[in-house]
């Protein structure tokens, strides 16, 4: 049977953790009392001196005048003292009525008691306020949206629902730009209730002008206008309305600047809402885009109103676990009592989250689900696959495979001597790039599953920082199989392909098999079909598609975390362009390999892909700092072009091999690698703070022993320091140099795997320090004052 304690912390909202009641240290404090009560039993002497003046307190208090009272209410009576606007709640407090065994422990276990039912009373206070407000915003948006739709509807009707009027069916308005930042939604929905609103449009109306592009350009970033794009709406029902479209598609990024270019160059003193110039229509696209923030909103809304429900049922469970403890150690009636109290607090008896829990799930259903209550399910309440026993069974199945045949793969390549030196140059040339191509890709797929399981183990909400759908997300079991069943694959197609080899066939009559493997991973990955985790491939395409044009789509964790891991994939990169040249160019026919090495166009895109991840990285800091302001992203985009210099300055050295570039491969892979260290450990891993409680750690760590930390921080040291055999050329003996790339750039591969577990812990734990443990969806309404 599984403990409590164990089921407590396996069920409880990782983000939550701290609201939670502290049931450790209540045991803490149950066992201090077991402690003193075995103690007294083992010296029956003492005990019984020691109990006859407590006796005869007790009867003494029984005849007394208050002694009725004290009867009535037990050992123990809770006072409640009222509310008070620095608590926010009513306060809860313990006195002592009886005697206990231990006095100074009970009356530190009671106390102890209070606070934790206190604490999670103003947790739950807090937090229901928070959801009511999203719902009555939410319950505003939903009502200006049916507005405008049914607005549509009526203008429809009179033009005859024409085709070719689509722009006609729609609102004329004016175009403006506002601040709407992944990183301060928080923020601005808390400032909604203010007057964020007006803030904004004074700034944006009363802005100073200049005639540079440039600096006008810096001024409204500034301002915070480049963040949405933001449609006004005028004197709408009699209220004017804005909406607020996030720019995280290019079109909308392009449309943001050319209008700031453009109002720039006209030289207009302000732009406010009903000006007749650059006035464009909000058609259906935009209200169609406006319902699906709205219906973001309320599946976020309601997955944090089943949150509060899990947070007050552990809570309630907690208490009467840890109130059966105390009865059985004190042998005292303390349950009914206590118990009555914290059910009638204030976490426990408000029904307001349950009301609108059933008012949002009613809503969803009749408003985006036409009455399907199962279609509206999906959504709001999706159901997570079960782990299967199957999956288990394959990995197993194809770990063994793969073992077997790498076993032959090798004793092969040993006894035909593959991997010496200076023999077999076509094979190594041809064929080897591909093995290593695919050896550090499902190397990295396969650390990126042991960081899953390794997130799990520890509570690392992972598909919360990275916004996964939980119906749709791959598990660690999952990824596993993918590995394993991918790499048996390959090195079943290799160990064919040598085998063919040392029976004779020439290289040029299977040259084509490396090629035909390379093109059916391609063609999997692509593959429009509903087979092998579509939604997992087409997400890993879009982040892909992200990262590349990384400058003009809206940056989030996903995106940047996925640009960290090509930035050590860069020899897996230049084996992929290396191996695309070979066989788009027709090299293989005639196995000309060094034709590539020799087109000039070549060697310059190798230039390019050597830096390139780091670009994109660099590009992607860019972006937040425009989007955000912060000056921490221009530092991080420093790194990222130094690692750029450092890159490219490598391939030049390997190029030429003078000793200049040597010198200068040395200054900067120094400089990169500083710069790096102090990004890894301070700004990534949270690590190396002086006043922290854990030497040279944090505060908090997700793990118990310390010792891992140093360790890893050492090994992240020694594995950034593989740049210096491009200076040392070390190699293996007897060992082909490709070999030895292929080790060191699989110790970058591990070395990330490594840096992964570290970035997202430190992620949850400034979550968890918020409290956040549900998305903040933008809403498209807001409304303007008059005077804006």
């Amino acid at each position: 049977m599984v403990k409590f304690s164990k089921q407590f912390e396996g069920q409880l909202i990782p983000e939550w953790k701290e609201a939670f009641v502290d049931y450790w240290q209540l045991k803490k404090g149950i066992k201090k009392i077991q402690i003193f009560n075995n103690t007294n039993n083992n010296t029956p002497n003492m005990h019984q001196s020691s109990s006859m003046p407590k006796s005869v307190i007790s009867s003494i208090r029984n005849y007394s005048l208050f002694g009725n009272q004290h009867r009535e209410h037990g050992p123990i009576q809770v006072h409640r003292k009222l509310a008070s606007s620095a608590t926010k709640g009513d306060m809860y407090e313990t006195e002592l009525l009886e005697q206990f065994a231990d006095t100074d422990a009970a009356k530190e276990f009671f106390a102890c008691l209070d606070h934790q039912l206190n604490k999670v009373n103003k947790f739950y206070r807090t937090k229901e306020e928070e959801f009511m407000k999203r719902g009555d915003s939410l319950r505003k948006q939903m009502k200006i949206l049916l507005e405008l739709k049914s607005t549509f509807m009526e203008k429809q009707g009179k033009e005859g629902c024409s085709q070719d009027s689509k722009e006609d069916q729609s609102i004329s308005c004016t175009f403006s730009n506002e601040e709407d930042s992944v990183r301060n939604r928080e923020l601005q929905e808390d400032m909604q209730e203010t007057s964020t609103d007006d803030k904004n449009e004074t700034s944006f109306s009363d802005s100073p002008r200049t005639d540079e592009v440039g600096k006008s350009m810096q001024m409204k970033r500034e301002d915070g206008k480049l963040r949405t794009h933001s449609v006004c709406i005028n004197n709408y029902q009699g209220k004017n309305l804005r909406i607020n479209i996030p720019l995280t598609t290019p079109s909308r990024t392009f449309s943001a600047i050319s209008y700031l270019v453009r109002e720039d160059l006209l030289n207009q003193s302000s732009r406010k809402c009903g000006t007749e110039g650059g006035k464009i229509h909000v058609n259906k696209t935009k209200l169609h885009h406006a319902e699906k923030m709205i219906k973001g909103g309320f599946v976020e809304l309601y997955k944090g109103l089943g949150y509060l429900k899990v947070y007050r049922n552990l809570n309630l469970l907690a208490f009467l676990k840890i109130l059966k403890k105390f009865d059985k150690v004190t042998a005292k009636q303390i349950l009914p009592i206590y118990l009555k109290v914290v059910e009638s607090s204030y976490f426990n008896s408000s029904d307001k989250v349950m009301k609108l829990a059933d008012e949002v799930e009613e809503l969803f259903v009749k408003k985006f689900a036409e009455d399907n209550r199962r279609k509206a399910m999906k959504y709001l309440r999706p159901s997570q696959a079960k782990e299967s026993h199957s999956v288990t069974f394959f990995i197993g199945l194809f770990t063994g495979c793969l073992l077997a045949l790498l076993a032959g793969y090798v004793i092969m390549a040993h006894v035909t001597g593959l991997y010496r030196p200076q023999q077999h140059s076509v094979y190594m040339e041809t064929v080897y790039p591909v093995l290593s191509m695919f050896s550090l890709m499902f190397l990295h797929f396969f650390l990126y599953g042991c960081n899953i399981l390794a997130w799990r183990k520890t509570r690392i909400n992972y598909s919360f920082i990275f916004e996964l759908a939980p119906t749709k997300d791959l598990k660690y079991g999952d990824i596993f199989l993918i590995c394993t069943m991918a790499m048996t694959t390959v090195i079943g197609v290799i160990f064919l392909h040598l085998t063919l080899l040392t029976k004779g066939y020439s290289s040029a009559q299977v040259q084509d098999i490396p090629g035909l493997l390379l093109l059916v991973f391609l063609l999997m990955l692509v593959c429009p079909f509903n087979i092998i985790y579509r939604s997992s491939r087409y997400r890993f395409l879009c982040v892909i598609r992200n990262i590349i044009l990384s400058p003009l789509y809206k940056v989030v964790m996903l995106d940047f975390f996925m640009a960290d891991q090509l930035c050590s994939q860069v020899p897996m990169i230049r084996n992929l362009e290396y191996v695309a040249c070979y066989y788009i160019t027709g090299s293989y026919k005639t196995q000309d390999y060094g034709y590539c090495m020799r087109t000039k166009h070549y060697r310059d895109l190798a230039y390019a892909v050597s830096f390139l991840p780091y670009y994109w990285r660099a590009m992607q800091c860019a972006r937040r700092w425009f989007e955000e302001g912060q000056t921490s992203h221009l530092v991080n985009l420093g790194k990222y072009v130094s690692a750029m210099l450092a890159a490219g300055a490598k391939v030049a050295y390997e190029k030429d091999g003078s000793v200049v570039w040597l010198c200068l491969v040395v200054i900067m892979s120094s400089a990169a690698t500083m710069y790096q260290l102090y990004w890894d450990f301070v700004k990534d891993w949270g690590l190396l703070q002086i006043n922290s409680n854990n030497p040279w750690l944090r505060n908090e760590l997700m793990l118990q022993r310390k010792s891992i930390y140093y360790f890893s921080m050492g090994l992240n040291l020694i594995l950034r320091l593989a740049w210096l055999q491009t200076v040392l050329h070390s190699s293996f003996e007897s060992v082909d140099y490709r070999v030895t790339s292929l080790f060191l750039a699989s110790l970058e591969v591990i070395r990330r795997g490594l840096w992964n577990f570290y970035r997202l812990e430190n992620e949850h734990l400034n979550n968890a320090g918020k409290f956040r443990a549900v998305k903040t969806v933008p809403l498209p309404f807001h409304e303007v004052d008059e005077e804006d």
